[in-house]
């Protein structure tokens, strides 16, 4: 046990050491009960106690063979204790000029021998003392074993004690996390929720009662008036399925503001499960998008509007070049010629525009599709495609197709599909983590590299390192252009 410390002589100072046990909720405390009976046991005596000495009063904590829960202090024989390392032992009240007058001596209970071991903080604060009182003198003292005994009732107080302690600062310092992570979901500008395991909504922060005005909803059902119409099947399956299978949730939908309006918000919640066992909890925000989604359905429209405008310019264009096959009847070979590249043209715009959706799933079918305008006169393609084929998902078809397309028309303008015997070898291989895909070009004029990057080739960069994850290498051989590229298969499958 520590020595005391002459930090705590002051009273002050030492009473705050011992508030801070918070000793109300150890009274009666049965760990402690167990080691003042059995005290009184290794002791032979009637009486054993803990006690606290308190401003104004001696506090028995537990006690063995009294009633009284204390005494005022200054009738404290624990108090003479206070300040010292060593146990207390008075063999005879009645001839000890500190306590022959006192009343606890004087008259009942008429303590007659008093052995008090002290209890230390660990900060060096002396709190009181485990004692032992009998009614009787004992001029021999306490035997050596019984004084070991003591002191190591003493030490396994004070493990109590302590552990009492740390309990209170652990949920101290767990209230004050609590508190500052409160304070941070109500500041932060997305409305934030919980619930329980089946989806029953527990809390929401301020920033729901500003966006909408309303109490918040406690079941699922209740927030069909706060989730426009239009938008309930969408939102509420998504929901559904995710508290069924224990996934995350996320859904777009228009939340009904206080003012009346509708504005789109994203929903997000995951399922965390306690360390401890218990049901899994639900913790989720809504963050407003509708600035973010206007302005996306402002693009999307305009590049809709621009690729509508685009295939009218190819009907156009193939329309007057089969206007000028009437009027000239020895060009109409050619114009149906030029009419079904543009028409091949048309087709490989819907993959390269960005609103556009794939109509083909497979990797062999887009390039057979972008690559259908380059063929000889027996309508052979001159883009010779071997190898592997996968999947691909949606969003991995533009920038394949951007790249692909690009250099289609580079080799139409300056490489092998630019000579009427030119033609392009490009392989698929699968790898384990990927695809390699050569692009080969033969037939062509000789081709040098000048050093230059133009924006078709920063365009090819773009998509393969950024969009596709991937890498490519170019190479200028003496047959023609060569490309290698390499993709991960999770950029092209989305899986």
């Amino acid at each position: 046990m520590p020595a005391p410390s002459a930090r705590y002589i002051d009273d002050a100072e030492r009473l705050r050491v011992l508030e801070s046990f918070e000793p109300d909720a150890l009274e009666d405390d049965p760990e402690l009960a167990q080691m003042v009976r059995f005290a009184a046991r290794l002791c032979a005596v009637p009486v054993s106690q803990v006690t606290l000495v308190e401003e104004v009063r001696q506090r028995f904590l537990v006690r063995e063979g009294i009633e009284e829960r204390e005494t005022p202090r200054e009738m404290s024989f624990c108090a003479h204790a206070l300040g010292s390392a060593t146990m207390l032992e008075i063999r005879d009240t009645t001839s000890d000029e500190r306590f022959i007058a006192n009343p606890l001596v004087t008259g009942w209970p008429e303590v007659r021998f008093y052995a008090g071991q002290p209890l230390i903080s660990e900060e060096g604060a002396s709190l009181g003392t485990i004692c032992v009182v009998d009614l009787k003198p004992r001029p021999e003292g306490l035997s050596d074993l019984q004084r070991e005994g003591m002191a190591v009732l003493a030490q396994a107080v004070m493990r109590r004690l302590n552990a009492r302690r740390a309990d209170i600062r652990a949920r101290q310092a767990i209230k004050e996390r609590e508190t500052r992570l409160l304070r941070m979901i109500e500041g932060v500008p997305q409305i934030a929720w919980s619930a329980d395991a089946d989806g029953n909504f527990d809390y929401f922060n301020h920033r729901w009662y500003q966006t909408t005005g309303a109490e918040p909803p406690q079941v699922s059902d209740d927030w069909r008036p706060f989730i426009h119409p239009e938008d309930h099947a969408a939102a509420f399956g998504a929901w559904e399925t995710a508290l069924a299978d224990n996934e995350q949730f996320e859904a777009q939908y228009r939340l009904l503001h206080s003012d009346g309006s509708w504005g789109w918000v994203l929903g997000r919640a995951c399922p965390v499960a306690s360390d401890a066992g218990e049901s899994r909890r639900w913790f989720g925000t809504i963050t407003d998008i509708d600035e973010v989604h206007r302005v996306s359905e402002s693009r999307d429209l305009l590049s809709r509007e621009l690729a509508h405008r685009i295939k009218n310019i190819f009907a156009v264009v193939i329309g007057l070049a089969m206007l000028k096959a009437r009027a000239a009847p020895e060009n109409l070979a050619f114009a149906e010629e030029l009419t079904a590249a543009l028409r091949s043209l048309a087709s490989a715009h819907e993959f390269v525009r960005v609103t556009g959706a794939p109509v083909e799933e497979n990797l062999q079918a887009l390039l057979a599709a972008l690559f259908s305008p380059y063929c000889d006169a027996k309508g052979t393609s001159r883009v010779r495609v071997s190898g592997s084929d996968c999947a691909i998902a949606a969003r991995a078809a533009t920038p394949l197709a951007l790249v692909f397309h690009e250099l289609a028309t580079n080799s139409a303008k300056y490489g092998a599909l630019s000579q009427p015997s030119g033609h392009v070898d490009m392989t698929i291989d699968e790898r384990e983590d990927g695809f390699a895909i050569r692009w080969c070009e033969k037939g062509g004029p000789p081709v040098t590299d000048t050093g230059k990057r133009g924006f078709g080739s920063r365009l090819v960069e773009m998509a393969v390192k950024g969009q596709l994850q991937g890498k490519w290498d170019r190479q200028f051989a003496a047959d023609g252009l060569v490309v290698e590229l390499v993709v991960p298969k999770v950029a092209l499958s989305g899986a």
